[in-house]
């Protein structure tokens, strides 16, 4: 017995009519009044699955014959159903995906051209993934999609391994003399993307890489990639694409890039804007046509993340669920402050503060979802730093005392007091540019450095954890005498 049911694409808008007929003016009514969580009322309505149960129940809520609701309004099936089918395998893209519309149409530009090689890269969370996926969806690609996700720790990462599962996704055979010949299976998988049109993610290439403490440099720790991607990018043809993501770049795959740069393209994600954060907003079932009382709430909570959108997807997520229901207002009752202490401090700088050591913001931990979800990715993130480049890590913790963006040599003089060598002092800094931790901005004509208001939140809670002697005062850039 099925367990699960969704309703059928042609009836979405028989189920808007409904809600409304209904008593119900918005789905977040309509959760509170069956006591369920906003994500099922809204799964429902946009035609994803959700448990029999919860499916009856709403339907009988709606007067809606649920029997009905699952087949289709005709015997002809429409194209709006493929996309829930195309989506299945999906790790991260999901029908609440919104905007990118012009970055997406660039990048399938340039992999339906001569780009071989896409690496898409950002801080955690930022839609790597999702992205990934949504170009695979744009480019009509091949059943079935042959990926690799790194974040899986227990699966082996030498490129050997990795080449042979490669090969078998593609349809390959190997027998256990050539798995043990590593040479011949990146020739076999060379020659079969010339061959054939695959499309092949790669999810979380950083797992792959180790860093240089001198060089701030990261470095594939398996040289075999580095060979394999240089063959790649150097064949005369090649018919198949590869779409990478990583929070680091690696050095080998930046001078490769040079040289081909006909074949390959690096595309650095940021945040949502904020026309895209009301967009998800609205697609994740909440009211954000004025006058909505939820407006200023969720735009507010919007501008403190930079539209980040993991930490906003949870943030909603928990809006929806027990014991909120929806309501936004509660929500910002009980959480609200975590972000009135980022604006304050924001405030506070343009005002000219632009320095505390005091800030104690807890974007990344203030629930249970985000400490779950976002604060554990961006301790692994942070972990990495502090293994492959001391001196980076070190940087980006003493930095977070500047609440806005400020000069580069300004961060620099933190460093005087670890390392006084400047190469080592430009080295951390190019460090924390190649793992997308330092954000560069113009303002006023002059170049700056910042950091994500995430970022700086997991960073503020390291620099109080530093187990170190407090620096002298010195050693932070007064903006009087900059």
């Amino acid at each position: 017995m099925a367990r699960s049911a969704c309703i059928h694409p042609h009836h979405r808008e028989a189920v808007a009519i409904a809600l409304t007929s209904n008593g119900f003016l918005t789905q977040g009514s309509l959760a509170a009044y069956l006591d369920v969580s906003l994500s099922t009322v809204n799964n429902f309505c946009r035609g994803l699955r959700v448990s029999v149960r919860k499916f009856e129940e709403i339907c009988e809520a709606l007067n809606l014959d649920a029997s009905r609701m699952i087949l289709p309004a005709t015997a002809t099936a429409i194209a709006d159903d493929q996309e829930p089918a195309a989506t299945a395998s999906f790790f991260a893209y999901d029908l609440a995906w919104v905007g990118r519309d012009e970055l997406v149409a660039d990048l399938s530009a340039k992999l339906q051209a001569d780009c071989r090689l896409l690496l898409i890269t950002g801080i955690a969370g930022v839609g790597k993934t999702a992205l990934a996926e949504r170009l695979a969806l744009a480019l009509n690609a091949p059943p079935p999609l042959i990926r690799i996700n790194f974040d899986h720790q227990e699966q082996t990462t030498d490129f050997s391994s990795v080449a042979a599962r490669l090969l078998e996704q593609c349809g390959q055979v190997l027998s256990p003399e050539d798995r043990q010949n590593p040479a011949q299976l990146a020739r076999r998988l060379l020659v079969h993307l010339q061959d054939q049109n695959r499309l092949i993610l790669i999810d979380s290439l950083e797992a792959l890489l180790i860093g240089d403490d001198d060089s701030g440099e990261s470095h594939f720790q398996d040289a075999a990639y580095a060979t394999f991607f240089q063959n790649l990018l150097s064949t005369e043809a090649l018919q198949s694409r590869l779409i990478l993501t990583s929070q680091e770049l690696p050095a080998q795959l930046a001078e490769l890039g040079s040289r081909y740069h006909n074949f390959w393209h690096c595309a650095p994600l940021t945040g949502l804007s904020a026309t895209e954060q009301l967009a998800l907003f609205e697609k994740v079932g909440f009211e954000v046509q004025s006058p909505s009382p939820d407006l200023t709430y969720l735009v507010r909570i919007g501008k403190a993340y930079e539209g980040h959108p993991l930490a906003l997807r949870v943030i909603t997520g928990e809006i929806g669920s027990r014991p909120f229901f929806g309501n936004v207002t509660a929500y910002w009752h009980r959480y609200g402050q975590e972000i009135e202490a980022v604006e304050q401090a924001l405030a506070a700088a343009a005002a000219g503060e632009l320095t505390s050591t005091d800030d104690k913001w807890a974007l990344d931990r203030f629930t249970r979802a985000l400490r779950r979800n976002v604060r554990q990715r961006l301790e692994q993130t942070l972990q990495r730093l502090q293994r492959d480049a001391r001196l980076a890590y070190l940087l980006l913790c003493e930095a977070a005392v500047y609440r806005c963006p400020v000069p580069e040599d300004w961060w620099l003089t933190h460093l005087d007091y670890w390392d006084p060598n400047p190469d080592a002092q430009l080295a951390a800094i190019d460090a924390l540019r190649d793992r997308y931790l330092v954000e560069e901005v113009l303002e006023d004509d002059e170049h700056r450095l910042k950091q994500h208001n995430l970022i700086r939140s997991v960073a503020l809670d390291h620099l109080d954890q530093l187990d170190l002697n407090p620096l002298p005062d010195s050693t932070v850039a007064d903006p009087d005498e900059a």
